[in-house]
């Protein structure tokens, strides 16, 4: 079995550029995985067979044809070890500066989409992952004092995620998107204070209403306006409706009629001279009263009438 070699990886090479596996597409070398001496076209020592791409990394053995003293000769060597280095040569057909794709070091951009074309035997490599490649029809090669057409990464600030993220944020918080890190976290103090303070007198203000409307209520059952069973139904409805409302309906309310009768019977079971009675609704008024009430009380009648049959009197 045959050597098997590495042909690339995504480590930085001597132009200071990295050529990323990911982005290389061996598709239409697979097809023709030609294997040259010293990237020289003409100078077909044999082929690349099993290429593979994982791991991050494309590898693949060299099989020398023998078909010429050259191939003949780089097999021998390849054997003994004189020779032991190869070479691909790409096309780059993307780069970038993204902050993602560079590394510690980087000095041009990383080739993120690129196409393999041909493999290569060399001599002397400027690294472990020596590379041919072309860059607008030029032809760039990893070797000593090569020339290098790659631009060098452009000098303007490059703005990681972390920065963008803290330059959104201090935005959001009012603040300048120039803010540092400590401007924000301020910021962010301060309106988590406020936000305590304002929590604090929410409470404050709910104890405050709750004050007010039970003792709003209790006036009210003092007053004869409410029945004691009422309480906690009406300091539930001032809590929804607040204590103004509360009032206003309080106050349209009159206090309950009080009646007093006189009975001159001797019984034991009559009430009281001059004990007063409340009525919910007319029929329970005793019979001799109604016209007494009807007269001096025309307002209460009125009430009660209504509380028996649903409608106003006309008197």
């Amino acid at each position: 079995m045959g050597k098997r070699v590495r042909l690339t990886d995504d480590s930085l090479n001597s132009h200071g550029s990295r050529v990323l596996t990911a982005g290389c597409d061996t598709a239409q070398y697979e097809r023709n995985p030609v294997l040259l001496y010293m990237h020289e076209r003409g100078k077909v020592i044999g082929f690349m067979k099993d290429i593979e791409v994982k791991d991050g990394e494309i590898t693949g053995e060299p099989v020398f044809d023998c078909a010429t003293e050259l191939s003949k000769q780089c097999k021998k060597q390849w054997e003994v070890g004189s020779l032991r280095m190869v070479s691909i040569g790409i096309d780059v057909l993307e780069l970038s500066e993204e902050p993602e794709h560079l590394v510690a070091g980087q000095t041009a951009p990383t080739i993120t989409k690129s196409k393999i074309f041909e493999t290569s035997i060399v001599d002397i490599g400027a690294n472990d992952n020596a590379i041919v490649m072309r860059h607008n029809g030029k032809q760039i090669t990893l070797g000593r004092d090569s020339e290098n057409p790659l631009p060098a990464l452009s000098n303007k600030p490059q703005t990681t995620k972390q920065q963008m993220e803290l330059k959104t944020i201090a935005l959001k918080l009012g603040l300048p998107e120039t803010a540092d890190e400590t401007a924000v976290l301020a910021k962010v103090t301060e309106l988590q204070a406020a936000a305590t303070e304002n929590e604090q007198l929410k409470k404050d203000k709910a104890g405050l209403e709750l004050t007010q409307v039970t003792s709003a209520v209790e006036l009210a059952i003092r007053e004869n306006r409410l029945t004691e069973d009422k309480k906690e139904h009406f300091i539930n409805l001032g809590k929804t409706i607040g204590i103004d409302s509360l009032k206003a309906t309080l106050d349209a309310m009159s206090p309950r009629a009080r009646l007093s009768k006189t009975v001159n019977s001797s019984s034991d079971t009559t009430p009281v001279s001059g004990e007063a009675k409340t009525y919910a609704k007319l029929s329970e008024v005793p019979e001799e009263e109604l016209l007494k009430l009807r007269k001096d009380n025309p307002g209460e009648y009125r009430r009660l009438y209504k509380a028996e049959y649903g409608m106003d009197c006309n008197i």
